[in-house]
């Protein structure tokens, strides 16, 4: 076996030299789209006072899930402003929505494919195996190659890392559905796309909804290694702070990714079951509206019991009478 060796590295190495030679202009515009998308929603979140933020970010999360999250919201973005982390904090989670909801638009018609067909699925299978347990690092080299330094590179390996999760319980979920309910629209004449949105999205939504969350953790995990590639935000400071051995600094922004990892995770997790967390104040709508619906329809079976005997009492003199 002496001197006998594959090439892979430089076949791929020759492949990357072709589409930096060849899709250039592609390259461009997917590089303009994502610092579009990234600058702006960094800029929405940075324009209003942070207290707006922190405000709208606590109701978001007594909505969905309870008061209790609203405050340790509140409590934690209140510590990042106090660690004077907020202008990096939010770029983190700018990089971090946008990578995740790009992730998601990929990863949900993907999954749903291959809960539908077992080809697509037996092909997808080794690529998601391959862009799972690729060492995440690896992703950077081609990304940076392409894009060159900054947000886009790390967004790009962010999205690669983040998306199998997604396809995985996204095709769980839609295989999982009862398929007798599945049989039960077919024979109710109910088409495919029909039945697909109608039975099995809702039926599969916690487990799709569970993948999401996933993707969500996965982007975010991702945030040192996209400041590696000079994306601003967190991940830079860590960087910054390894490469100064700087352990305030460090720590701070470690635990800046921390504060907002646990509202991210708490809120994408109740959104997998809405209504369903009795503080929120969803599930209190709910159970007002029920109650209300309830309560209606025992005034309108009172009513109906009242009529009876009275229309009884109206027919029997007449009965008399004959």
């Amino acid at each position: 076996m002496d001197g006998f060796r594959i090439p892979l590295g430089d076949w791929v190495a020759a492949g990357v030299d072709w589409i930096t030679a060849n899709l250039d202009g592609l390259l461009d515009v997917v590089s303009f789209v994502v610092s579009f998308l990234v600058d702006g929603l960094t800029r929405l979140l940075l324009t209003p006072h942070f207290a707006v933020i922190i405000v709208i970010a606590a109701l978001l999360a007594w909505v969905v899930r309870s008061w209790k999250l609203a405050i340790g919201t509140a409590v934690s973005f209140l510590l990042i402003v106090a660690m004077d982390l907020w202008v990096p904090a939010m770029q983190t989670l700018a990089l971090v929505l946008v990578a995740a909801i790009v992730a998601v638009l990929i990863a949900v018609p993907l999954g749903i494919w291959s809960a539908r067909n077992a080809t697509v699925r037996a092909a997808l299978k080794p690529v998601l195996d391959f862009m799972q347990t690729m060492p995440a690092f690896v992703y950077l080299i081609p990304a940076i190659v392409f894009f060159g330094i900054g947000v886009v590179p790390g967004l790009v390996a962010t999205v690669i890392f983040a998306l199998p999760p997604g396809v995985r319980l996204t095709e769980l979920g839609i295989r999982g559905v009862d398929s007798e309910t599945v049989e039960a629209g077919h024979a109710f004449g109910a088409t495919p796309g029909q039945i697909l949105r109608g039975i099995q999205l809702p039926l599969a939504m916690p487990t799709i909804m569970a993948g999401v969350n996933q993707v969500i953790m996965l982007a975010l995990s991702m945030a040192v290694i996209a400041g590696m590639a000079g994306a601003d935000g967190l991940g830079k400071m860590v960087v910054e702070a390894i490469s100064t051995i700087n352990i305030p600094k460090g720590v701070e922004a470690g635990l800046g990714v921390v504060l907002i990892a646990v509202f991210l995770d708490r809120v994408t997790a109740a959104l997998g079951a809405p209504g369903e967390n009795r503080s929120s104040l969803w599930g209190l709508w709910k159970r007002r509206r029920s109650g209300a619906g309830s309560g209606a329809a025992r005034a309108a079976a009172a009513t109906s019991t009242a009529a009876t005997p009275a229309s009884s009492d109206a027919v029997e003199p007449e009965l008399t009478r004959a």
